[in-house]
């Protein structure tokens, strides 16, 4: 009977759905931030910032293993449907099941443990970002063709240099964990609630 009540029900599969909707929605307005060439590495920060609320209700709602694994696999799926990076969908996989496993070190009764996840889980994000660094020719030459044009191309190059590929990765993960603590911080009830210290 306890097995069962560890697997993700109908409605819990609905709750991921919504929030992962919701979280695709907000994604996609920070993103468009990314049409001016100085907003792409802080849109690194910006994202996990702006998804943490989010995400922690999620953590609190739904306490079972698999809820994050399946949205960022469905948000991975979202951004490659959208011609972005394939690379969010098997980073987000792995950053996914790590997450999973951190709260449930936690028994899903840690908040400390969500933030933490979360943190870990954003590094998926930085997967928009691989083929700047991965390819830079080819991925130059592409904005250029596809009608970004050659002085988008060229400032968002400048702002992306190979060094920041690193810097951008612990951005990814600080500013989950900044923007999971004011999840925490604003859902403090339901986490009370919930029974989640």
């Amino acid at each position: 009977m306890q097995r069962q009540d560890n697997r993700l029900n109908p409605k819990d599969l609905i709750n991921v759905g919504i929030f992962t909707a919701i979280y695709f929605v907000v994604m996609f307005a920070v993103a468009c931030l990314g049409y001016i060439p100085v907003f792409m590495p802080l849109l690194m920060a910006l994202c996990p910032l702006a998804g943490g609320i989010l995400f922690m209700l999620l953590a609190a709602k739904v306490r079972k293993f698999g809820a994050m694994l399946i949205m960022i696999i469905i948000l991975g799926l979202f951004y490659m449907v959208m011609g972005t990076s394939p690379w969010t969908l098997p980073i987000g996989v792995v950053t996914g099941l790590i997450a999973e496993f951190i709260v449930k070190s936690g028994k899903y009764q840690s908040s400390k443990k969500a933030v933490l996840a979360y943190g870990v889980w954003c590094i998926a994000i930085f997967g928009n970002l691989v083929p700047t660094f991965l390819s830079r020719d080819a991925y130059y030459e592409k904005m250029v063709s596809g009608g970004y044009g050659q002085e988008y191309a060229d400032a968002y190059m400048s702002y992306l240099p190979n060094w920041i590929a690193p810097v951008l990765v612990v951005a990814c993960f600080a500013f989950g964990c900044a923007g999971a603590m004011i999840g925490r911080a604003v859902l403090k009830k339901h986490f009370a609630r919930a029974g989640m210290a």
